[in-house]
Order: structure tokens, then sequence, then C-alpha cells
């Protein structure tokens, strides 16, 4: 005869053993959870409260929750804006939370297509900076830039950077930033 022993639990008239515990959970939602999911719905809408007004409108959200929140952001009472706040939870329950997470991590990083524009910008500006080579390649593949331009901005650029007494760190001025915003406004116009 076999004298082991199943280690388990009896719920609702029958055995329940351990690896069938966390493969399905037995009844309704513990309350615990329930305040737990209605407390990150609150916090995600007082998120909203500074997200811009650009994101806010991609989320598609229903016009009572922005009501709310347009009305929450006027509150100054700490009493009402508490109590707001939880009404601007209770509306937020029904409604999917993964896009107004994606909004609010857009606002917090920025978006990568946009970091990725500035950092693209900054190597072709050192790129036209270090050598000539680089200004052929930049009005072959943008011919529509000013050569004129970009040919004087890169030579004042050149002489900013040079420093004044040996040992000093090259000083960056105007034309170093105004060569970076003209490259960027080029690529912007590109990808529109």
């Amino acid at each position: 005869m076999n004298n082991k022993t199943i280690k388990g639990y009896w719920s609702h008239g029958r055995f329940v053993k351990p690896e069938e515990i966390a493969a399905e959970e037995v009844g309704p939602p513990s309350k615990t959870r329930l305040k737990a999911e209605a407390d990150e719905k609150q916090a995600l809408g007082e998120a909203l409260l500074s997200l811009r007004t650009d994101l806010m409108a991609k989320l598609d959200l229903p016009e009572k929750l922005l009501d709310a929140i347009a009305q929450a952001k006027k509150i100054t009472n700490f009493e009402g804006k508490r109590r707001q706040m939880q009404f601007i939870g209770k509306l937020m329950r029904p409604l999917d939370t993964e896009p107004i997470r994606a909004a609010i991590d857009e606002q917090k990083n920025g978006s990568a297509q946009l970091t990725l524009a500035l950092h693209l910008a900054e190597q072709w500006r050192d790129k036209l900076i270090a050598s000539d080579d680089a200004l052929g390649d930049w009005l072959s593949e943008h011919p529509d830039t000013d050569a004129q331009q970009l040919r004087a901005l890169v030579r004042q650029a050149r002489k900013d950077a040079k420093p004044e007494k040996p040992g000093e760190a090259p000083r960056h001025g105007k034309s170093y930033r105004e060569i970076f915003q003209l490259v960027r406004q080029t690529l912007n116009q590109e990808d529109e």
C-alpha cells in the first residue's frame, strides 16, 4: 500500500492539488485585487492630467472622461481633487489601459522616431563640420538645401571650434546650432 500523502485542500466539494492552484483561480476576484486594479486606473487617470494635447487626442477617450479630466485640472481644493480623481478612476475601469500607458510612456521618454531623427541630425552636423566630403554628400542627397548658406555656416562653425589658447576645449557657437537646425528641418521635410 502507498503511504504517500498528497498535499492540497478541499474547496467547493472537490480536492485541489497545489499544481492546480496557480493554474485555476477559484471564484470571483478578491477585494484586494479589485482595489489594486482600481488604484492603478486612478493613478493612470492622474497621469492623464499632465498628458500633452496631441497625445490625448490620439487616445480616443470617451467624452465623459475628457470632461472629468478638464474639470479635475480646474479644481484646487484638495478633497475636491481627490474625489474627482476617484471619479476619473471609476470612468477608466472599462477602458483598455495599454494605449494610455503607451501615450504616457511616449511623453515621458519621447518617441523613438523623434530620438532617431535628432541623432541623425547630430551625426550629419558633426560630419559636415569635420570634412568637406560630407558637404558634397549632403548636397547630393539633399539638392534643395541652400548650398551657399550651408557652406558659410560650416566655415563659421569650424572657425568657432578652434580654441583661442592651446589646451582649451573647442567651443560651439551659433553657427554650430544653426547647422543642426538646418539639417533637422531638411530631414523633417523629406519625412513628411
